[in-house]
C-alpha cells in the first residue's frame, strides 16, 4: 500500500447502499457457509477488505472510520508498520513454539510485568494460556480452586468474561445461557455499582455503596447461602454490559473484603486492559492490588491471539500441565506485543488516550439534552451512550440499532452494548487523532439527534 492510498482513505466515504453489491455477495456466502452464531456482520452488513490506522475500506471501496477496532484487539490500529515489520521479522525466525522459553516469548514476559506498578512486578508470576480472553479466564478460577481448595465463586450482575463452558457461567447475560444446560455450578451473582439502573432500587441521593454491603453482609453471615467463595471475578468497567465504570467505593470495599477473608481477588481486564482506560491496566486507577489478573485482546496491538493471566506468587500450587493449550506459544504475538509496549511508551500513547477520553466526553456531553439519551459514560477510549425512552426509562435497543445503522451508513463503525443492546459503544485505537475523534463524534452525535428526533408532522 503506497502512501497516495493511504491518504486517499482520509475522511470517511460511503457511496449508495450497504451493503454494496460485492459484500452482499460474501455476506450471502457467509449465510450459505458458516455458522449462525455470527454476529457483527448482522448489524454492520460490510466485507472488509484493508485497512489503515483508523480506518477500514470495505470490498465496494466504502471508508469507515473504525471505532470497533476488532473489538478493541487493534490497540495500534490497522496495519501498524512497525507492528507489520516486528511480525514479519518474527515469522521468518519461529512461529510456534508450545510453552518452551524463546527469546521473543521472554522478552514479551518481560515487557508485560515491567508495565505492572512497581510494588507487585516481584511478587506476580505469568502464565501464558489458549489464545482467547474467556480460556484466560477459566485458566484464573481453575488456579484459584486450586490454591484455596473451594468451590464457590462470585461474579456481578451484567458481567460479562467469555463464551466458554466456564466463562459463560460466569456471565450475567441469561439468554446466552438458557439454551445450555449444566453450566458450571457454584456461581454466584452480586449487584454490581450500576448507579444509572441501580440493582436495589435505590436513587443515586440514596446510595452509600449498598451494593458492596449487600455482598460484605452476604459473606460475613453464617445464613446468608454463600460458601466462602474461591475467588471474587469482576471487571472495573463492565464493556459489554454497557461501558459501566465501577465506583471508586465499591471497589475498594470489594478489595477490602476479599482480603479480610482471604479470597482471591480476580480482575478481568480483557477489555480494559493494555491501556485502554488510560493506565496500562484500569486496576491502577482504583488504587487496588488483585491477585490475579487477566488479559488477552490488546496484548498484541496487532490482533494476534495472545492471553494470560498475572497472579501472586502464593497462589502458584498448580502442578505441571493443569492449564496447557496448544496455541499458547504464538511467537508473531509475542514479537508484536514487545514492539507495542515500547511504542505505547516512547510516544506517549497512554497520555493520547486520556486526552482523547476527555475530548470524547465533551463531544458526546452535547447530548445532554437529548431525552432519550440516559447516560453517556466511559473511562479513556472506552465509551457508551444508553439510550432508554424517556417515559418510563426502559432501554432503547430498537432506537440503538438505528444509531449503529446511521452512524455506519455515514461512515463510523460502532457497537452495540449493555442491557438489551440499548447502548451505543466506540473502542477507537489507543493512538487515533483529535482530528478523527471530532469527526467520529459528529457522526455519533448527528446519529443520535437524527434518530432520537421526533417524527415529522
Amino acid at each position: 500500500m503506497t502512501a497516495a492510498d493511504v491518504t486517499a482513505w482520509h475522511g470517511p466515504r460511503v457511496h449508495g447502499d450497504l451493503p454494496g453489491p460485492r459484500s452482499a455477495e460474501l455476506l450471502a456466502r457467509q449465510r450459505h457457509w458458516e455458522s449462525n452464531a455470527r454476529t457483527y456482520p448482522r448489524r454492520l452488513p460490510i466485507a472488509p477488505a484493508e485497512g489503515h490506522g483508523p480506518w477500514l475500506r470495505d470490498v465496494d471501496g466504502n471508508v469507515f472510520i473504525d471505532f470497533l477496532a476488532g473489538a478493541g484487539v487493534l490497540s495500534l490500529g490497522h496495519g501498524h508498520p512497525e507492528l507489520v515489520a516486528a511480525v514479519t521479522r518474527q515469522a521468518a525466525r519461529l512461529t510456534h513454539g508450545l510453552d518452551f522459553p524463546t527469546p521473543v516469548k521472554d522478552a514479551f514476559v518481560e515487557a508485560q510485568l515491567s508495565m505492572l506498578p512497581a510494588a507487585l512486578r516481584e511478587r506476580m508470576k505469568v502464565h501464558l494460556c489458549g489464545p482467547t480472553g474467556a480460556n484466560a479466564v477459566d485458566a484464573a478460577v481453575k488456579l484459584c480452586k486450586t490454591a484455596t481448595g473451594r468451590g464457590e465463586v462470585v461474579a456481578f450482575q451484567g458481567a460479562f468474561h467469555g463464551s466458554s463452558h466456564a466463562a459463560m457461567a460466569l456471565t450475567g447475560l441469561v439468554a446466552q445461557k438458557q439454551p445450555v444446560a449444566n453450566g458450571m455450578p457454584g456461581v454466584h451473582f452480586f449487584p454490581y455499582s450500576y448507579c444509572g439502573r441501580c440493582p436495589l432500587a435505590l436513587s443515586p441521593d440514596d446510595c452509600e455503596t449498598n451494593c458492596a454491603a449487600f455482598l460484605e453482609r452476604s459473606l460475613h453471615d453464617g445464613n446468608g447461602g454463600v460458601p466462602l467463595p474461591a475467588a471474587v471475578v469482576l471487571e472495573l468497567v463492565q464493556g459489554e454490559g454497557g461501558v459501566i465504570p465501577a465506583r471508586l467505593e465499591f471497589v475498594t470495599r470489594v478489595r477490602e473484603l476479599t482480603r479480610e477473608l482471604d479470597i482471591p481477588l480476580i480482575v478481568d481486564e480483557v477489555q480494559t486492559g493494555c491501556g485502554r482506560t488510560g493506565s496500562w491496566f484500569a486496576f491502577e486507577q482504583y488504587g487496588i492490588e488483585p491477585d490475579v489478573i487477566v488479559a488477552s485482546k490488546a496484548l498484541s496491538g496487532i490482533g494476534a491471539p495472545v492471553a494470560l493471566i498475572i497472579y501472586d506468587r502464593r497462589l502458584d500450587v498448580w502442578a505441571p500441565g493443569a492449564h496447557t493449550g496448544t496455541f499458547r506459544g504464538n511467537q508473531l504475538a509475542f514479537a508484536a506485543g514487545v514492539e507495542t509496549v515500547r511504542i505505547i511508551r516512547e510516544q506517549g500513547v497512554l497520555a493520547n488516550v486520556r486526552a482523547r477520553g476527555a475530548q470524547i466526553r465533551q463531544r458526546l456531553g452535547e447530548l445532554d439534552d437529548c431525552r432519550w439519551v440516559r447516560e453517556v459514560r466511559g473511562l479513556g477510549l472506552m465509551w457508551g451512550v444508553e439510550l432508554a425512552d424517556p417515559r418510563d426509562g426502559r432501554p432503547a435497543p430498537e432506537l440503538a440499532r438505528a444509531v449503529q445503522d446511521h452512524a455506519l451508513r455515514h461512515g463510523l463503525i460502532t457497537e452495540l452494548g449493555g442491557r438489551a443492546d440499548s447502548v451505543v459503544r466506540v473502542l477507537p485505537p489507543l493512538n487515533v487523532t483529535e482530528e478523527v475523534v471530532d469527526t467520529a463524534c459528529s457522526i455519533l452525535v448527528a446519529a443520535v439527534r437524527k434518530c432520537a428526533a421526533p417524527p415529522a408532522r
